[in-house]
């Protein structure tokens, strides 16, 4: 049986109800053929994701959805029943949505949730569905698929729970494949394993619709390209044209905010410097990491080495990010780091004080030692929501931690307002809650919260990989910029080499555990000595750094032609 395109013509999405009911799609016409890539790009509230859960029939309860032709082959989608989805979805249409650690059953393995997909369809028995599962697992670059299969979401990093969803919507071989964000988060040599498999797809005549704001994942994917900007079309063509020669200047803004492409201290977004000339700080080391190693129990008493033999330091007003794919040990150094993980072996020493040591150390530090210098190291997380109260709001997220950090009552609305507008938000946020407020605002609340203690080293564990690119380049101009002027040394944990590129004045490279290069990043990015290194710069395809709009859309729309 031929494959059949996806066709969509002058669809509309209504969503909301009363005054809030609006429109989130305008009008959008496009056609997904066999064998060919469509990428929507577009920020948050474009209106890409409802089109993808409009195409599986998810819009949601109240939403209108009108249009002149939605259809699959000679199927018309705005006809059919619940049943009659649940028949079309996973077989014929694939879908895979952004968020693997809600879209997965957590009390189930993901082998079994695999395998249940093949089964809703009547696909084979239980012994060859648990064996497609564990070869959908492998397909996707998860390494020890067996063992894998056996363990909960929540036992999965979130590379592995990303691509255990991905092989779940590629269970049963759908002719059309709607992928919303499939790489977000992912290590660049994870996300090339991820583009790879979504280009054979392509090959084997499958169609495929890519939402995404990487533009890197759109050049190396896509045939055309669809820009959405409030839920309307700006810009729509080869993706070539889109990308390499923009015409909107919306377009011109999402390329120009694509971080390792400037240079460090060079702006991404439109947003203003507070400090113009960066002081020269003291060269004061504001932590010392020496020789930690940690080992986790593993599955049948095995014992895994997570961080090995493992040294750095930070100086004041620096920054050092660390690379390395999922399971290198980059997250368990932050943990030691922050003293919330003892090590097995090693210390940290911080504002020249010993900080941790392991168990049999006979210097070994108590939190209660370690609370009066807690103040002076902070964190900023990849999800600022989850680490809210949803019982308050911002005011109250502010004083609690003005209360942490020994803030007198009395002063803590004039430093709410002052936290506020270190990170560039008006004073009338303090009184929303956080689901009401954008991804980006709510990055700043977190950073916000994260300097009420005055600290001199933030540690940010993926703080803009979930955020658009816009959004992105402006959290990391807010960050260049608190340096500037508070002197904060940072320690930079990101999958992504641009950010790392544009942020860090060192970088080390973290595998199994060990470092296999440290040292300045230009030197690092330019010159690396390793063969991995080399694998995770060509996967992530950085190319010679620019200063201008025009240069860096060229830069990103030349991949397209590789």
């Amino acid at each position: 049986m031929s494959k059949q395109p996806l066709v969509v013509q002058n669809l509309s999405v209504t969503i909301g109800a009363g005054n809030a009911r609006r429109t989130v799609v305008r009008n959008l016409t496009f056609r997904v053929e066999p064998g060919k890539a469509l990428a929507l790009v577009g920020e948050s509230g474009s209106g890409k994701s409802v089109t993808a859960r409009t195409l599986v029939g998810l819009t949601g309860d109240g939403a209108t959805v009108q249009a002149d032709r939605l259809s699959y082959g000679d199927i018309d989608l705005r006809a059919l029943s619940e049943r009659q989805w649940r028949q079309l979805r996973g077989k014929d249409i694939g879908f895979v949505l952004q968020d693997a650690l809600v879209s997965l059953d957590p009390l189930r393995p993901v082998g079994a949730e695999i395998a249940e997909a093949l089964a809703a369809h009547g696909w084979g028995n239980r012994q060859t569905r648990w064996q497609k599962a564990i070869d959908l697992l492998r397909s996707v670059g998860v390494p020890d698929p067996e063992v894998r299969a056996l363990q909960r979401p929540g036992e999965l990093s979130g590379g592995l729970r990303q691509r255990a969803l991905i092989a779940t919507a590629l269970a049963l071989d759908p002719a059309i494949l709607i992928a919303d964000e499939p790489t977000t988060a992912l290590d660049s040599t994870v996300q090339a394993q991820i583009i790879a498999l979504l280009s054979a797809t392509k090959a084997r005549g499958d169609g495929l619709l890519i939402i995404s704001h990487d533009l890197h994942v759109v050049s190396s994917l896509a045939d055309e390209a669809i820009v959405l900007n409030q839920g309307e079309v700006v810009e729509q063509g080869p993706v070539g044209e889109v990308l390499g020669h923009p015409r909107h200047p919306y377009t011109r803004l999402l390329l120009n905010s694509v971080p390792g492409r400037h240079w460090r201290g060079s702006r991404l977004s439109d947003e203003r410097p507070v400090a113009k000339v960066r002081p020269g700080w003291d060269e004061t080391t504001v932590l010392d990491v020496r020789n930690v190693r940690k080992s986790y129990a593993g599955p049948a008493d095995s014992v895994r080495l997570a961080v090995d033999a493992v040294s750095f330091s930070i100086k004041r007003g620096k920054t050092l990010g660390i690379v390395g794919e999922s399971g290198s040990g980059k997250t368990s150094v932050a943990r030691i780091a922050l003293g919330l993980l003892q090590p097995d072996a090693g210390q940290v020493h911080f504002s020249n004080t010993l900080w941790a040591t392991s168990e049999d150390d006979k210097k070994k530090v108590t939190e209660a030692q370690r609370r009066p210098l807690r103040g002076d190291l902070g964190v900023v997380y990849q999800d600022p929501l989850s680490s809210f109260d949803p019982r308050w709001n911002v005011a109250r997220i502010l004083s609690d931690a003005l209360d942490a950090a020994g803030v007198d009552r009395r002063h803590h609305d004039r430093q709410i307002t002052d936290l506020l507008s270190k990170v560039r938000l008006e004073p009338d946020i303090a009184d929303r809650w956080p689901l009401t407020l954008s991804g980006g605002q709510r990055q700043r609340v977190a950073i916000a919260r994260a300097l009420a203690s005055k600290p001199k080293l933030l540690i940010c564990d993926e703080p803009v990989s979930a955020l658009d690119v816009s959004v992105q380049a402006q959290v990391l101009d807010l960050l260049t910029d608190l340096q500037d002027e508070l002197g904060i040394s940072y320690l930079f944990i990101s999958h992504d080499l641009g950010v790392i590129r544009h942020v860090s004045d060192e970088v080390l490279v973290m595998l199994d555990g060990r470092i296999i290069e440290y040292g300045a990043v230009e030197e690092v990015f330019t010159t690396p000595k390793h063969a991995f290194t080399r694998k995770l710069l060509a996967a992530s395809q950085l190319r010679p750094r620019a200063n201008s709009a025009s240069t860096t859309a060229h830069a990103v729309g030349s991949i397209s032609k590789q």
